[in-house]
């Protein structure tokens, strides 16, 4: 219920204030499980995509937003509840296999779920090597991946920022990537790594990107 008041407010509030240029939205399935898997540039992003998408996206995020006490820690977990997110503890040594379990659970249920493939925001506009968990949840679960390109987030929420300003974003959704019969008799390894760079190249030829040809690793104070 607090997904569907703050889908039916937060949308068009957004989309009045910010305007976003929209591409290829026609692209991502009205129902069934979806991958949708996203360059990650600025907090933001996990608001933006949710907002434009017109069915329910799941992502994870960081723990910290939903354990708050007081008025404000309330209202940061409903507000995080209510854009559809799930809590995770990024420092816990298990969190990573558990991200993938919560993750093939929401895919189960029929629902769309949001990844971000660099697995932390590009600081410098690079586009990073993808982590190969995004192509573990399809060729598990046979969801077809959208991949996301987004440009423009930056500015919208710079890192360090707390409230977004005014900023030209562009969201473009590409043709979905799907994967039933591409990688049978293929080592689980290799089919991983193939699909990731095949969806990361996707990404990058949707956000504009430079490819940065490594990983781009968590910051240690990461705000």
């Amino acid at each position: 219920m607090l997904y569907q008041a703050l889908h039916t407010v937060v949308p068009p509030v957004a989309k009045a204030v910010w305007r976003p240029d929209v591409r290829g939205l026609d692209n991502l399935p009205s129902s069934g499980p979806v991958i949708l898997a996203s360059n990650h540039l600025s907090f933001v992003d996990s608001v933006v995509i949710p907002i434009l998408v017109p069915r329910k996206v799941v992502f994870l995020a960081k723990s910290d937003y939903f354990t708050g006490t007081g008025v404000k820690g309330a209202l940061s977990k409903a507000w995080f509840e209510g854009l559809g997110m799930l809590p995770v503890d990024r420092d816990d040594s298990a969190a990573a296999m558990g991200s993938l379990v919560t993750a093939l659970d929401v895919l189960g249920r029929g629902e769309a779920f949001g990844i971000y493939p660099e697995g932390t925001r590009s600081r410098d506009g690079l586009l990073y090597r993808g982590r190969t968990g995004v192509a573990h949840l399809a060729l598990t679960s046979g969801a077809p991946v959208v991949p996301v390109g987004l440009t423009g987030t930056e500015r919208l929420q710079p890192i360090g920022t707390r409230v977004p300003r005014l900023a030209k974003v562009t969201v473009a959704f590409g043709a979905p990537i799907t994967v039933e019969g591409d990688y049978d008799g293929v080592a689980p390894g290799k089919a991983r790594r193939d699909l990731t760079d095949r969806i990361m190249t996707a990404i990058g030829e949707l956000s504009g990107q430079e490819h940065a040809g490594v990983y781009n690793d968590r910051p240690v104070l990461e705000d």
